[in-house]
């Protein structure tokens, strides 16, 4: 969740990241890991900004990632054999506090190899360079604040400034979800209107994303009252299908009644 909503504010408001992070407000589009053939490696987190000489390259990290130096170095070396001409800045930005030493690793090495990258930790970051960005906004809360509250109230302030409703909705919607991170729930709804929030994309996503992993759940409960113990095989393949396949098997399984037929409805499905 907290990765898809930073994704999200970096492609829809490039400019803002590429003010931030190039120090300059370069268009900039965005680019399908596909053509880094990246489909292997986390491809989901990979967010690729592609402008006529650069490619900004962000990995954002609410956990140290103790393959991450590789996983720098491997992308780094796949932008390279696409894009030669370009150059390529790559940023990994930390989101929570930790004190673990991964979240200062800059470079991988091996024995006759080294590649470095920039890390960003947000909560030593000040506050106001993200307070004076539309698309940075969200991020103001988990910056070195002194006082994470008053910051969201802040952050609500500008979201209200916000002439474009659509715009105005994605951002306060971003700003709930990563303020979640570090704040209770009855304080940022307090602060943030949800009746804004609930207007945005990204708060529909969020929505359906958790409606599925409800359905999902009952799902598995159900089965394993009708036909007993869902293999772990089956479980990952159940977690994968869309809603309106959750809503199918629910239907199925009634007429379950062995192992043997989840099996097959899952061969007929997929």
């Amino acid at each position: 969740m907290f990765d898809n909503t930073c994704k999200f504010l970096a492609e829809n408001f490039s400019e803002d990241f590429a003010s931030w992070l190039l120090g300059e407000p370069i268009t900039m589009t965005q680019l399908s890991p596909s053509e880094l053939s990246l489909e292997p490696i986390r491809a989901d987190a990979l967010i690729l900004l592609n402008s006529d000489s650069d490619v900004l390259h962000i990995e954002f990290q609410t956990e140290p990632d103790p393959i991450m130096p590789f996983r720098m170095a491997d992308y780094r070396l796949r932008g390279f054999r696409r894009f030669p001409q370009k150059r390529m800045r790559q940023v990994v930005i930390y989101l929570t506090r930790s004190t673990s030493p991964l979240v200062h690793q800059t470079a991988f090495e091996i024995p006759g190899t080294r590649h470095e990258f920039e890390v960003i930790r947000l909560w030593e970051q000040p506050t106001q360079t993200f307070l004076e960005a539309t698309g940075l906004l969200p991020l103001a809360v988990l910056t070195q604040t002194p006082d994470t509250a008053q910051t969201l109230r802040q952050i609500a302030t500008r979201i209200e400034a916000i002439p474009d409703q659509r715009i105005q909705s994605n951002v306060a919607a971003s700003t709930g979800i990563l303020a979640g991170l570090l704040l209770n729930k009855e304080l940022i709804n307090q602060v943030l209107r949800r009746d804004i929030m609930q207007q945005s994309v990204i708060y529909q996503e969020w929505r359906e994303e958790f409606r599925q992993e409800g359905e999902c759940s009952l799902i598995l409960r159900l089965l394993s009252r009708r036909i007993g113990e869902v293999t772990p095989e089956q479980r990952s393949q159940i977690q994968a299908l869309s809603i309106n396949q959750l809503e199918a098997l629910g239907e199925a399984l009634l007429d379950f009644t062995k192992p043997g037929d989840l099996e097959e409805w899952l061969r007929s499905h997929l």
